[in-house]
């Protein structure tokens, strides 16, 4: 079993930055891809950013330029540095990872999210 604990969420006003973290644990051979999902009040949980065990990169659109992931596959961990935070950008942030924990069985993770509120 993997277990991924998220941290650093928040109130901030517009123009500010937050740094999100993911720590996994647990029992499994290696951690794949790990990245971070968004849902907003009312809406589809989005991707917002994926980055491979190898540091292949992948942004939403929406925030490109933004937004910064990166990971310390050392310490099991996945960070999110958002720089610039709009107002549309508040949601709920959950941490994924893909995990290998057996010979051929590689399962998907989640967190338990961490809220970011972005008002002035």
């Amino acid at each position: 079993q993997v277990r991924l604990v998220e941290s650093g969420g928040g109130l901030v006003q517009p123009g500010e930055s937050l740094r999100l973290s993911c720590v996994a644990s647990g029992t499994f051979f290696s951690i794949n891809d790990m990245g971070w999902h968004r849902r907003a009040p009312g809406k589809q949980r989005e991707l917002v950013a994926v980055i491979t065990s190898g540091g292949s990169t992948n942004y939403a659109d929406s925030v490109k330029g933004r937004f910064t992931i990166s990971r310390d596959n050392a310490k099991n961990a996945v960070y999110l540095q958002m720089n610039n935070l709009k107002p549309e950008d508040a949601a709920v942030y959950s941490c994924y990872a893909e995990a290998t924990t057996g010979i051929l069985r590689v399962q998907g993770y989640w967190g338990q999210g961490t809220q970011v509120t972005v008002s002035s």
